[in-house]
């Protein structure tokens, strides 16, 4: 028996019908970001893998996709210390690393405030899981050059429209800020150097519950009295007795989550997005929300859905980073939706339904057809030509299942469309 024919594990194929949906959605998503201003942009695939690999993209560095170099000989591969030496490619494996390099390669053409959009295709070597794909489309919007909170009050409010256009009810904004994080680490007596330890461990609260984050403190040799204290911070505290550690993002309400000496600056640029925003706007602070990657330097948010245990998306300010590769900092910020579980929940239509079908009996002259197809055509029809069958149900099904709407059978000699007598179909 030969092998099944299979897309590679982790990808996957992707069929009429499906695309014709996913178009639409994304449509309904590039409408909704160009209406608040952004600008589309495309970037390689590729990046150069030295850009790929400098310590910008967090866990995910481990998970890109390398191109070897082209003409390797087994000299090369003898001397090579790492696999990552015989690369000068790779994948991207986010929109972010690769929007940095654009504005920096291309900064002189740019307004002083840029605000992009990114709709495209990455690849990571995850391990593949419901929902969870080595090829995913993300969908990105970032505002590069704007230093004040009005970046992140665009972008949730950009986002949260593209959501309510989508038909994606029930969303939160779970809102928290790196400034936040570092000072109560800092309040609480963990080393500097150990604050990206604490953080990976704080990120895994949702998983391994509070009793799970503080073991694993204990079992990376952190201070006994940091991670005590730690425990008793009022939002890890509502965490452990069962209840929610998030709160409304109010200054007096984040001071009441967390310990004394925490980052006021934060405080007040958290309240001043939710001031903005507005009550419509459903904002949630959750001073455990980490967020992986490690470049985010001010406010970070995710979209949490009730149906999901994960995220729908996710962003936040990343002012570091640009200057790594045009060598002066600039203010960043963004905001991405993984369009994969979106897709999972849209439940509404959101197809490219419509369209004329011509069924044409075996006689019929190919000149003929296709004049008539191209008078449809020219009209603004979409048309698909399709032969007479014995088993017409199941063309007529397979028609409707396409998105056609009508059909007309094509008989020899005929050359008016004003003639072709139209059915619906379904009925």
């Amino acid at each position: 028996m030969p092998s099944p024919v299979t897309p590679p594990r982790g990808m996957r194929d992707i069929l009429p019908a499906d695309k014709a949906r996913r178009e639409a959605l994304l449509a309904t998503i590039r409408d909704t970001y160009r209406r608040h201003g952004f600008d589309e942009i495309e970037t390689p695939v590729m990046e150069d893998s030295s850009r790929l690999h400098a310590g910008l993209g967090g866990d995910n560095e481990k998970l890109a996709f390398a191109v070897m170099k082209r003409g390797l000989t087994p000299d090369d591969l003898r001397s090579a210390t790492a696999p990552l030496d015989l690369a000068d490619l790779g994948l991207r494996f986010d929109l972010t690393v690769p929007l940095a390099r654009f504005y920096a390669s291309n900064r002189a053409e740019l307004p002083s405030v840029f605000r992009a959009i990114q709709i495209a295709p990455v690849w990571r070597a995850e391990r593949p899981q419901k929902g969870r794909y080595r090829q995913f489309v993300q969908c990105d919007i970032d505002i590069i050059g704007e230093p004040g909170v009005i970046a992140e009050i665009e972008l949730i409010a950009a986002t949260v429209d593209a959501l309510d256009a989508l038909g994606v009810p029930g969303c939160t904004i779970r809102i928290n800020d790196r400034r936040l994080l570092t000072s109560m680490l800092a309040a609480l007596g963990f080393p500097a150097d150990q604050a990206d330890a604490v953080l990976i461990t704080l990120d895994k609260l949702d998983k391994i519950g509070v009793d799970g984050v503080l073991a694993e403190l204990r079992e990376r040799g952190l201070p006994e009295a940091a991670v005590a204290a730690l425990a008793e911070v009022p939002a890890l505290r509502a965490a452990a007795a069962g209840d929610s550690a998030t709160s409304a993002v109010t200054a007096d309400a984040i001071r009441a989550s967390l310990p004394a000496g925490i980052d006021e600056t934060a405080v007040a640029d958290l309240a001043a997005i939710a001031d903005a925003v507005g009550a419509d706007v459903p904002l949630a602070f959750d001073p455990f929300l980490v967020r992986g990657m490690g470049y985010y330097t001010g406010p970070i948010f995710e979209v949490a859905h009730p149906q999901l245990g994960y995220s729908l998306g996710g962003g936040g300010r990343y002012d570091g980073m640009i200057g790594r590769f045009a060598g002066t900092d600039v203010a960043a910020c963004g905001f991405s939706l993984g369009f994969e579980r979106l897709v999972d929940l849209v439940t509404s239509s959101q197809d490219a339904r419509g369209g004329s079908a011509l069924v044409v009996d075996k006689d019929v002259d190919a000149a003929d057809t296709i004049a008539l197809k191209r008078m449809l055509v020219a009209s603004g029809e979409r048309v698909r030509i399709v032969a007479r069958i014995k088993n017409m149900r199941a063309l007529l099904e397979r028609l409707e299942a396409d998105g056609y709407t009508r059909f007309a059978s094509v008989r020899a000699g005929e050359r008016d469309v004003a003639a072709l007598q139209w059915r619906a179909l379904g009925e």
